[in-house]
């Protein structure tokens, strides 16, 4: 299920260059000198992914608690079910509930320090700007994280994570170096396909939870335990 992130951050990279491009465009990197700038953004590049990584770890380790409990399959289905749900259910239904009123002042408080890195340029502020990046709402995120909770572990939820911001790095990069170089057309047309990859992955998840014993898509999840034996020897 890894090659998942791939294709939600190589997908999600276009919803990526309308939300967080502005910040992006905003980097304060060196025009003059064509490897110090390769440098900067890079290092913007690391900082997102960090987040994404430590992201993944914190919800990887969620994820090996809940399968030690023996709820992995339930959970994979469940995250599967609710992908599908979230792009069948119309989105005035959301916009009813504020569901991230709570974390406003948290969100907030990010996109001041944001603002003041911004205009920094000392060697810590691409990775900086690029770690507060990563910590902005984002659906896509989100919906990787959703991956990263049926990792297992906590080292698989932090490379799901990491390989998810690896898949937004062409396409920010080349957005960063061009500005906004597509057209409206294009960008709906991809953003049509996206909840359409979205269910399909959902349903992907749902198969894995299901445990159906097919290769790569719904291996079986039973786990042999350990014999205990009930004999005692006395001497």
């Amino acid at each position: 299920m890894l090659i998942s992130a791939l294709i939600f951050g190589l997908l999600g990279s276009f919803h990526c260059v309308g939300m967080c491009g502005p910040i992006a465009f905003l980097l304060p990197l060196d025009r003059k000198n064509s490897a110090k700038r390769v440098l900067q953004l890079l290092s913007y590049h690391l900082g997102r992914i960090f987040t994404y990584a430590l992201l993944g770890f914190l919800i990887g380790l969620i994820g090996k608690s809940l399968n030690l409990f023996g709820f992995q399959q339930q959970i994979s289905i469940s995250i599967g079910i609710a992908m599908i749900l979230i792009v069948l259910i119309p989105t005035k239904f959301f916009n009813r509930y504020n569901f991230s009123k709570p974390i406003y002042k948290a969100v907030g408080k990010v996109k001041k320090t944001l603002g003041q890195e911004l205009k920094k340029k000392d060697p810590f502020t691409f990775f900086t700007v690029g770690f507060l990046n990563g910590l902005l709402p984002c659906g896509l995120v989100y919906m990787a994280i959703f991956g990263a909770l049926t990792a297992g572990s906590a080292w698989r939820g932090s490379l799901y994570m990491a390989l998810f911001g690896l898949g937004t790095i062409p396409l920010m990069t080349t957005a960063i170096y061009l500005g906004n170089f597509l057209n409206i057309k294009f960008k709906q047309r991809v953003l049509k396909v996206i909840p359409v990859v979205v269910v399909i992955i959902g349903l992907l998840f749902v198969l894995r939870g299901m445990g159906l014993g097919i290769k790569y898509i719904s291996p079986s999840e039973n786990v042999a335990l350990p014999k205990i034996s009930t004999k005692y020897n006395c001497h």
